[in-house]
């Protein structure tokens, strides 16, 4: 008989394998991000210090990654990061808080990454429909039919998810055929173009001081860390991981060693073809139509215009993969705190027959419907800073904390060479945040969720009699019994 959890409703099953764990995070990681910012990269960086912008990149995932693996292997549970701050800090203490902030920002950070993916897509769809950048609305006229086509991608994810896991890795793999010839066809037609013009070779750069060197690289790498990010979604299905101690730190390692190559290759390829198109790149041609009119005429130059159509298609297709993962992760996070009692708790529902958290899905799909007739632009930016600050930092943190007040916890995982790995992690972010224009503005987006957080979980927490309430009340009651 299936047994049953303190809130009546069946348990995940652990169904995930390591290529299935493998999948999910190279589905997150390489989505509609590198193809869109590959000239962006190239152009902050300069044709010679690009490649090492994604090299910076990866070195970052791998610091970061060995945290969460670690964390991951310890704590196999749903909802990642939720888990890890709850145990690092304490349920009956800071962790509490930490683990609520945590999700109060995720309840931002996670439907606007996935609207933001949804937005990327349809603005694809606009190199085959430029009918969907106008205006349907002559009073409304920030909203275009663009956005509508976003909305309609969140919720067809979602209705793809809601089955139960395995026919979800099996359309899982079907996307992942899709990326795969994707970055196939930018490598392939990238030497190929290089070859149609007299062979590959480094184009020249311009000479520039150190200080624009760095300030450059930094922006790019925070450009490249952005694209990497997802190695760690396999931790958020913690819960329905076979062999997790095993599973969770190879997926991550794994995952973050064959995206690094795949994308350093895309980077060699494209830059023989994009050496007039990077000077430009920062300026009106920046858009994402025309950031992906490079991908395709890289394509085509190559092959044909058929080919740059199929190119652009296939950056579509890995942007709605991209979607597919990133839901099907977060979606188990409400999840987790709901069922732990530190979030709603009608959102700790699991289906009787697909077993999975149907109502977080469907909610967090809902809401990053809502958010794709949002501007994403400039709020990404400020969310990727708010998830540093409010999540990476408090891991990194968290896990050499963890080290010293509890040696006895059973770790089927230790990081090589600690603590080197936290501290380059930290020294990483902080290197790409200090050196990026406007960084007051992010941080003061940052500080001003994680101090609305704050305000709501006190508030609740008092109502609750929990931490640090609740030692408060069991102080009064040992003074009046005594």
């Amino acid at each position: 008989m299936t047994p049953i959890s303190a809130n009546n409703t069946p348990p995940l099953e652990r169904r995930i394998g390591l290529r299935a764990a493998v999948l999910f995070n190279m589905l997150e990681m390489i989505g509609v991000g590198p193809f869109i910012t590959l000239p962006l990269v190239i152009a902050a960086a300069g044709f010679h210090l690009s490649p090492w912008a994604w090299l910076l990149g990866a070195a970052i995932a791998v610091a970061d990654g060995l945290v969460w693996a670690e964390l991951g292997a310890a704590f196999p549970r749903a909802g990642g990061s939720y888990a890890f701050l709850r145990e690092i800090y304490g349920p009956d203490r800071g962790g509490s808080w930490l683990s609520f902030l945590y999700v109060w920002q995720l309840s931002f950070s996670a439907p606007l990454s996935i609207a933001s993916g949804c937005i990327g897509l349809s603005s694809f769809l606009a190199w085959f429909w430029p009918g969907l950048d106008h205006a349907p609305f002559a009073i409304l006229p920030q909203l275009h039919y663009g956005n509508f086509a976003a909305a309609a991608t969140c919720l067809v994810v979602t209705a793809l998810l809601y089955r139960n896991l395995t026919a979800v890795t099996r359309l899982a793999w079907m996307l992942f055929a899709g990326v795969l010839t994707a970055i196939a066809g930018v490598i392939v037609s990238g030497f190929a173009h290089a070859a149609m013009n007299g062979g590959w070779h480094m184009p020249a750069s311009p000479a520039m001081s150190a200080g624009l060197a760095i300030g450059g690289l930094a922006q790019a790498t925070l450009i490249t860390t952005y694209d990497y990010w997802g190695y760690y979604n396999i931790t958020f299905l913690g819960s329905e991981v076979r062999q997790p101690e095993r599973t969770i730190p190879r997926a991550i390692l794994l995952s973050v060693l064959f995206v690094s190559a795949f994308y350093v290759a895309m980077n060699m390829a494209a830059l023989p073809a994009v050496r007039d198109f990077a000077a430009h790149a920062t300026g009106a041609a920046s858009t994402a139509a025309a950031r992906l009119q490079l991908v395709a005429d890289i394509a085509g130059s190559a092959f044909g215009h058929w080919a740059g159509a199929i190119m652009a298609a296939l950056v579509v297709w890995t942007a709605f993969a991209s979607v597919f993962s990133l839901l099907l992760g977060y979606s188990r996070v409400p999840y987790a705190a709901a069922r732990d009692g530190n979030y709603f708790r009608f959102l700790a529902a699991v289906h009787p027959k697909h077993l999975i958290p149907h109502r977080s899905l469907i909610a967090l799909g809902l809401v990053a419907s809502a958010f794709c007739f949002l501007s994403l632009a400039q709020v990404i930016t400020y969310l990727v800073i708010t998830r540093i600050l409010l999540q990476f930092f408090l891991q990194q943190i968290g896990v050499m904390w963890l080290r010293i007040k509890r040696p006895d916890i059973e770790r089927p995982f230790r990081m090589p060479l600690y603590p080197l790995p936290p501290l380059a992690a930290i020294a990483g972010f902080l290197f790409i945040l200090i050196n990026r224009a406007h960084a007051l503005g992010g941080f003061a987006v940052a500080a001003g969720i994680g101090l609305s957080g704050t305000i709501i979980y006190a508030i609740r927490a008092r109502r609750l009699h929990q931490w640090p309430y609740a030692q408060k009340t069991l102080s009064s009651q040992n003074d009046l019994s005594s």
